[in-house]
């Protein structure tokens, strides 16, 4: 009897020694920042928090860095940076022009990618969990078809042809996925940086939205597939993302659009990610002081700003336009550019604004 009270006792001890450990355990369900990022209903949740974007875009450093001339110190130095002054994403061209990293042939059949640009992925979005960075990254941009650079008639011929489009989804697009899918800092995937201009420019070949909605939607099954990473694509020009808006030439990624072209359910985008310069304005006004459904989007979907200035919008500084721009139902904003390179905007024209957002809504950008 004295040892079966004793046994119990030491039971009873260890429980109560156990339950208060699990007090100092935080709970992964009430985890958030640092989650992986999901969409609930027309908001971004991170855990079971919401988040709204306060974002910006790092589009590269040298221009075609991985596989390039990668500089890890640098983003390293640049996400602390970033995080410090309120930022919580950041836009990252995966490849600019398409001329370094990924292995594709004349004929546009895509192989792979370089040694050397996996390995300085690896790094980047190392860098970016260490340093507290969500990262959305765009893969290829309609610089790829400009007539400006060598190889501008392979990714036309990669795009034209179903046949070699699966080449770049299975050989390049899915080992990216697989690569980094459990590491939630790849919050999305931007499938291509405004490709408006692919339609629209003869320097980029004026090619078909058909083929590049067949892009987008093999694309999309396959990531959807293969992980929970949510996928949009960078439009340049809100006539392109609506059905309504003066000019609107239709929303060229909807469900309905995208699926025209494979059937199947994954073939879609998560949400919308518009861009926004002041040449827009006169045609369809300023996002940032409208609703998205005012704006022209069908409201299924979270919207947010892709690219905006970062010297904020004609008249208005950038603090107010990322205030208002969650005053009016957008899900975050990514000003152009974190670092400078053109004279958009910089650094120190974009951190007054992402202070302020982080100052005045915290559990709104860093969900705890």
């Amino acid at each position: 009897m004295q040892l079966t009270t004793r046994r119990t006792l030491s039971l009873l001890m260890v429980m109560c020694m156990l339950a208060t450990l699990l007090t100092l355990v935080p709970k992964r369900a009430n985890a958030a920042f640092g989650d992986r990022i999901t969409v609930s209903g027309t908001q971004f949740m991170a855990g079971g928090k919401r988040i709204w974007m306060n974002a910006a875009n790092t589009p590269w450093n040298s221009w075609n860095d991985f596989g390039g001339s990668f500089n890890a110190t640098w983003w390293g130095n640049h996400f602390k940076a970033l995080h410090d002054n309120g930022v919580n994403a950041t836009r990252v061209w995966i490849t600019c022009d398409g001329e370094v990293g990924i292995n594709i042939a004349a004929d546009g059949t895509v192989s792979g990618a370089t040694a050397a640009h996996w390995s300085n992925l690896d790094t980047l979005f190392q860098l970016a969990q260490q340093n507290g960075i969500y990262i959305m990254a765009t893969l290829i941009s309609f610089d790829h078809f400009k007539n400006t650079h060598s190889g501008h008639t392979k990714w036309r011929n990669m795009i034209n042809s179903s046949s070699k489009t699966d080449t770049f989804v299975n050989n390049y697009i899915i080992p990216f996925v697989n690569r980094y899918k459990n590491n939630p800092y790849l919050w999305s995937i931007d499938l291509t940086n405004e490709p408006d201009w692919i339609y629209e420019d003869a320097a980029a070949g004026q090619l078909p939205w058909n083929v590049l909605q067949r892009y987008f939607a093999k694309a999309a099954v396959a990531i959807h597939n293969n992980s929970q990473i949510l996928v949009t694509v960078g439009m340049a020009m809100i006539k392109y993302n609506s059905d309504t808006v003066s000019g609107a030439q239709g929303n060229k990624i909807s469900n309905a659009a995208l699926q025209a072209q494979v059937n199947n359910t994954k073939a879609k985008v998560d949400f919308y990610s518009v861009h926004y310069y002041d040449w827009m304005g006169q045609y369809w006004g300023n996002p940032f002081y409208m609703s998205p459904a005012s704006y022209g989007l069908e409201t299924s979907k979270p919207a947010m700003l892709g690219e905006t200035p970062g010297v904020g919008t004609s008249g208005h500084t950038l603090t107010q336009d990322y205030e208002n721009g969650y005053l009016n139902g957008w899900q975050g904003a990514q000003a152009w550019t974190s670092n400078g390179v053109d004279s958009a905007g910089n650094f120190s024209t974009l951190t007054p604004a992402t202070n302020a957002f982080r100052n005045n809504h915290t559990a709104l950008v860093f969900p705890s």
